[in-house]
């Protein structure tokens, strides 16, 4: 729950308005309570963060049926030492939805609309005219039955986000133009509706990541204190991310580090990886973990990152925080 004292709190997130992570930040950050402010950019996000011009920062980290946000992982990565101070403090879940939007016709409107197949998203209009398509890169991966089934050839255009997709389709008078977004977006530019719920997946949805400063302790956030004894119900209430590299000419270098989890009964949820600025076809390795980082020093997870750092050529950890799932 926000907290009433948060009126002098800024909170970034990738806009424009109307995008998946402003309808995840106002879940979590109303309005009435936070000044919540539009990013062009994931970078821009964590560089307001950083920067210390908002508070914090609300960014897509995964998608249930499309994987990990690429550019999210590459930020905390941070080979340029460009975040040093960013941390992961909270994480909203965020049902995905899919529409076509574009220019219908008067004639095509005043028909009456194509209803939708049980199992399959169909056009709710003529969808001949058009001639290419927006949208974030993410968007592809999670409706791709429906566009191999009804847009096979047709020119795809990545952007910086599904709302962004929109407005450019609202821009273009040619009516050629449609993009996958959220109806919320439609609504906001002016788009028909030329298909609905598109996505491939039932139960499609997106993790997004709250993220602050290491020193910025949010009124937002539950404090994660030293007074809820380490059992197995506190770690699952509790989750950890962690990066590190590994000396890649040593074999079993990176079982050795995946090793200091399992002795400390530590539960791994996700693993990814990023190519790292050492040598060509080197990695940086990420792990989220149930637990937490107590601030007491104490606990599986700190003497996991103990030993990480004995075993591991560098490490960092990323954050932990409250899993929204059993909040």
């Amino acid at each position: 729950m926000a907290d009433t004292n948060s009126e002098n709190e800024v909170v970034a997130f990738l806009g424009p308005i109307t995008s998946y992570t402003h309808q995840a930040a106002l879940s979590r950050f109303p309005e009435s309570q936070y000044k919540i402010v539009p990013q062009t950019t994931i970078a821009d996000v964590f560089d307001a963060v950083q920067s210390g011009s908002v508070t914090q920062g609300v960014v897509p980290f995964e998608n249930s049926s499309n994987g990990s946000v690429i550019f999210t992982l590459d930020l905390f990565a941070d080979l340029q030492d460009w975040n040093p101070d960013i941390i992961v403090c909270g994480e909203i879940y965020l049902p995905i939805h899919h529409c076509l939007l574009g220019h219908v016709s008067k004639e095509d409107d005043a028909q009456s609309e194509t209803t939708q197949s049980a199992s399959k998203a169909k056009p709710l209009h003529d969808i001949k005219h058009i001639t290419k398509l927006y949208s974030h890169h993410q968007a592809w991966g999670q409706c791709n039955n429906f566009l191999t089934t009804y847009f096979k050839g047709i020119e795809r255009i990545d952007v910086s986000s599904t709302s962004k997709a929109s407005e450019l389709v609202s821009q273009d008078t040619t009516g050629t133009s449609a993009a996958i977004s959220s109806r919320m977006a439609g609504d906001l530019y002016g788009l028909g509706l030329l298909g609905e719920n598109i996505e491939d997946m039932d139960g499609n949805s997106t993790r997004f990541f709250i993220i602050r400063r290491r020193d910025n302790k949010s009124t937002n956030n539950t404090p994660i204190s030293d007074a809820v004894a380490e059992t197995d119900a506190e770690h699952a209430r509790y989750k950890t991310l962690i990066s590190f590299t590994v000396s890649h000419g040593e074999p079993g270098a990176l079982a050795g580090c995946l090793a200091v989890f399992q002795k400390f009964k530590l539960n791994l949820t996700s693993i990814n990886s990023r190519p790292s600025d050492e040598a060509t076809w080197h990695y940086i390795f990420f792990v989220e973990t149930m637990g937490r980082k107590r601030p007491d020093g104490q606990g599986a997870v700190n003497n996991a990152l103990k030993q990480l750092n004995g075993v591991a050529q560098s490490s960092r950890w990323l954050g932990s925080w409250e899993n929204a799932l059993k909040a």
